[in-house]
């Protein structure tokens, strides 16, 4: 099935929508958020309120049920890995932010490469003159 292109939206859509949006069962977006796939948020009245973010993995989870046959358990351990690794390179990128300002910061208090205080120290280059 092809997926829609859809406008992005501040307000949630309401389950009856996503429903017809997506050609699932209402009983259906109810299971997955039961077993704690989705997690819709709520609006005052209690109506269950999907978001951009919610559909994106609802898309996911259609993907890996219709294309690939995944049961749901399988869903729930493949959403769970996909986001630890988002974590882990959200983690990855502030560290790489942090070491590459370090760098910059040394180079601009010393004017040059200083390995005094370097997660790996390098001993200075001289050239050596090797005679036969």
């Amino acid at each position: 099935m092809a997926v829609r292109p859809r406008k992005k939206a501040k307000a949630g859509y309401m389950i009856s929508a996503v429903a017809e949006l997506y050609q699932l069962h209402p009983q259906t977006l109810r299971l997955y958020e039961r077993v704690g796939l989705l997690k819709p948020s709520r609006s005052q009245g209690n109506t269950r309120l999907y978001t951009d973010g919610d559909l994106e993995r609802l898309e996911v989870i259609l993907n890996l049920t219709r294309e690939l046959g995944v049961n749901l358990a399988g869903i729930e351990i493949i959403l769970n890995m996909r986001d630890k690794m988002g974590e882990m390179q959200s983690q990855m990128e502030a560290f790489i932010k942090f070491v590459r300002n370090e760098f910059a910061r040394n180079l601009t208090i010393h004017g040059e490469r200083v390995s005094r205080n370097a997660i790996v120290r390098a001993a200075p280059r001289h050239a050596i003159r090797v005679e036969k």
